[in-house]
């Protein structure tokens, strides 16, 4: 993990496995869960808990040292493609941000994957900090360098709020493919030509599709692959910038996006309760970060792999005239419990049952072909 030194190292396995113990972040509920599961004074582990997160001049001792967080990033997501599924090179990054009461904003890359979504790197900021998030986003990614092996094809999804010049050039320098939405008030020019016109009007109506390459903005231009999709029954269109050929990328894909959504909703009030947080220094939260995502790397990959091997549908054991068969409407099994909530079922279930403690592997799904089946 970085340049953490054996004792930090073990103060992050205990504070994620307590998080998980817990199922909760806050330092007291988990140093009292540590103290009942491992037979050791709970104020002795808050306290190891709490400094674990301070700088250096708030620890006691005169050993004590600060740790940057950054330079846990790349060896967290090494960790990840340790336990993905082999043969698979593909990935799928979103970016994000989430903010905690007025306090913080996270900015945040995750690996996406089957539904939940696994934090490798991240930026805590106060709460209307002046500057803009340039910065922040491009130390992110430099945090990442060489983390991935060349030969993956990595595609990196973010929102229209986020998208900028800028942050399409900062991912293709690592040898990614950006997937940016881009605003539908935008305009566009084909190749060969001088005319700008909307791309709104590339889909008349809901139910249509468009790919192509093409000149996105008179002023700051991108060139690229923009792929257009309105599905039927929704209020608005995708328009999504990448550099991929337009018969290698599909518009679908952009829906893994939401995914990070969930893993903010499993961080907070789903999952770990971080939305109940008393910190209010924002390097003591990027520490206790990296617990938070040791913690869901862990629920997830055992989830997810219970996941992968559920029965795809129960339809081919009902009889052939069964009402079942006439209503089912979904081309797939759908996901009635996430990776997150199963996967800490189980480990629960495996502590109380006094198994060994297992880290799951990552299978990930088929990128999806059609938006809406």
């Amino acid at each position: 993990m970085g340049r953490l030194s054996p004792p930090q190292i073990h103060a992050l396995a205990l504070y994620s496995f307590g998080i998980v113990l817990a199922r909760t972040c806050g330092a007291r509920k988990v140093a009292a869960a540590l103290a009942t599961h491992l037979k050791t004074p709970e104020d002795d582990l808050r306290q190891q808990l709490r400094e674990w997160t301070y700088d250096r001049v708030d620890k006691k001792g005169i050993k004590r040292v600060d740790w940057p967080v950054r330079s846990c990033f790349a060896p967290l997501l090494g960790w990840v493609l340790s336990l993905w599924s082999p043969g698979e090179h593909q990935l799928v990054l979103a970016l994000d941000a989430t903010s905690l009461k007025k306090v913080f904003v996270v900015l945040s890359i995750s690996v996406v994957y089957r539904g939940c979504a696994i934090p490798i790197a991240w930026a805590v900021l106060r709460e209307g900090q002046k500057g803009a998030w340039r910065g922040p986003w491009l130390e992110l990614f430099a945090s990442l360098r060489h983390a991935i092996p060349t030969e993956w094809t990595v595609i990196v999804l973010a929102d229209r709020g986020l998208y900028a010049r800028w942050l399409f050039q900062a991912i293709q320098v690592r040898g990614w493919h950006p997937f940016l939405r881009i605003n539908q008030r935008s305009h566009y020019c084909l190749p060969g030509q001088a005319h700008f016109g909307p791309i709104r009007g590339l889909l008349p109506s809901p139910g249509s599709v468009w790919a192509g390459r093409v000149t996105c903005f008179a002023h700051n231009s991108v060139a690229g692959t923009l792929l257009a999709l309105w599905g039927p029954g929704h209020a608005e269109p995708w328009f999504i910038l990448t550099d991929l050929p337009p018969d290698e990328s599909r518009a679908a894909w952009y829906g893994l996006r939401s995914w990070i959504e969930a893993g903010f909703k499993d961080l907070k009030r789903d999952g770990w309760h971080w939305q109940k947080t008393r910190m209010t220094d924002p390097r003591r939260a990027a520490r206790l970060w990296l617990a938070l995502a040791v913690a869901t790397l862990w629920v997830v990959s055992v989830g997810g792999q219970a996941d992968a091997h559920l029965p795809a549908s129960s339809l081919d054991d009902l009889p052939p005239t069964h009402i079942a068969r006439r209503t089912h409407r979904h081309d797939h099994r759908p996901r009635l419990l996430s990776c997150f909530s199963r996967g800490l079922i189980g480990i629960l279930n495996q502590l109380a049952a006094q198994e060994p403690i297992v880290l799951g592997i990552l299978l990930p799904e088929p990128w999806p072909l059609k938006t809406y089946p």
